[in-house]
């Protein structure tokens, strides 16, 4: 029976909503007094609260993100990228796992752009991480698998405020490819590595200048065996490279390493270098000053986003925005003048439910 008890437990790091969909809605302090004793069950069950659409969780969610606030902002979140492929899983297990054995607590959190499409996470299969799944100091939670890439990374930042809450103190967000979703992870890290392969031209891998730019540590992954020579040539080349752009706005340049996640070398240096960056940012106040802008930053993207959400779930838009779009396409109306008559429904709508405009 204990057997049977841990592995419900390694599932619920995995899939939390499983237990959820049996269960019933708590209080708000029931949620917040399970996050901050560490229940992972409870903060599984918030998580996905906030991921829920229903306007009742919603407002749930709200109160207890409200709640959970002033116990979160302690940890120091990453955000790891890199194409498919470059072994982005076993570099976060490998680099995690030492975290853990110096002490500290992991939440992964994912951001998959692709699952809003497919309705399924490329990254949440715990296989990919093994060590980390069966860890009671690490904690994985797949990205949310329906809305647009805005609403899930607003879904996945506040699920960051919980996993603080719940004492986590150290976030990693792993993304998928390369493209929007990076920029958006920046946007709520205070770190962000770029996992590279030694032997493939920027083209083939996808990268483009402004990943580059945005990137504090450039690592080599899969250094290892014949692979380590052309590692070597990659890491002056792409220090060559990042010497040539402009500093990032923390003053400082990319650092380049060479690492195997399969053979765990370079690892600890990579570790080292990620506390270096946290630490001079820290002592330069850009860590602070980080945090503050990004809060606002979310302030103005959650506004839109909730805004976007209103007008298509407005029933006078939906009643007609077909039409509009068939209008549209036949040449009838501009897109503008369209958008337009839409908007004027919608504040004719409230107008007669008596909601006031400022």
């Amino acid at each position: 029976m204990p057997k049977k008890k841990k592995n419900n437990q390694v599932f619920d790091s995995i899939n939390p909503s499983y237990k959820q969909k049996r269960g019933q809605l708590r209080s708000v302090e029931e949620y917040v007094s399970g996050i901050r004793s560490g229940d992972r069950t409870m903060l599984s069950m918030a998580i996905t609260i906030i991921e829920s659409s229903k306007e009742t969780h919603q407002q749930l969610a709200r109160e207890i993100i409200r709640q959970c606030l002033p116990f979160s902002g302690n940890s120091v979140r990453i955000g790891i990228t890199g194409v498919p492929g470059v072994g982005k899983s076993s570099f976060t297990e490998a680099i995690g796992t030492q975290m853990i054995e110096e002490g500290r607590k992991l939440a992964v959190l994912t951001i998959d752009p692709s699952s809003t499409l497919t309705k399924g996470s490329i990254l949440g299969d715990k296989t990919r991480m093994p060590l980390l799944s069966t860890n009671e100091n690490a904690f994985i939670r797949p990205s949310p698998t329906s809305g647009s890439l805005g609403g899930v990374a607003r879904k996945t930042r506040e699920t960051i405020i919980l996993c603080e809450a719940a004492g986590f103190d150290t976030i990693f967000i792993e993304t998928v490819g390369v493209g929007q979703s990076e920029t958006t992870v920046k946007s709520m890290v205070d770190l962000f590595l770029l996992l590279m392969l030694a032997g493939a031209g920027d083209e083939l891998q996808g990268i483009k200048r402004g990943i580059m730019e945005m990137a504090d540590i450039l690592a080599i992954n899969k250094s290892d065996g014949e692979n380590i020579q052309a590692a070597k040539q990659a890491k002056l080349e792409y220090e060559n490279g990042l010497s040539l752009l402009p500093p990032a706005a923390s003053g400082r340049r990319a650092s380049v390493h060479t690492c195997s996640a399969l053979e765990g070398s370079g690892i600890s240096e990579i570790r080292d270098e990620i506390n270096n960056v946290i630490d001079q940012t820290k002592t330069s106040n850009y860590f602070h000053t980080n945090r503050e802008n990004q809060a606002v930053y979310w302030l103005h993207q959650t506004v839109e986003e909730q805004l976007k959400q209103q007008f298509y779930n407005n029933p006078a838009v939906r009643k007609v925005f077909k039409v509009k779009e068939k209008e549209v396409k036949k040449g009838l109306i501009s897109p503008f003048a369209a958008a337009q008559e839409l908007l004027k429904l919608v504040q004719q709508n409230e107008d007669l439910n008596g909601e006031s405009h400022p």
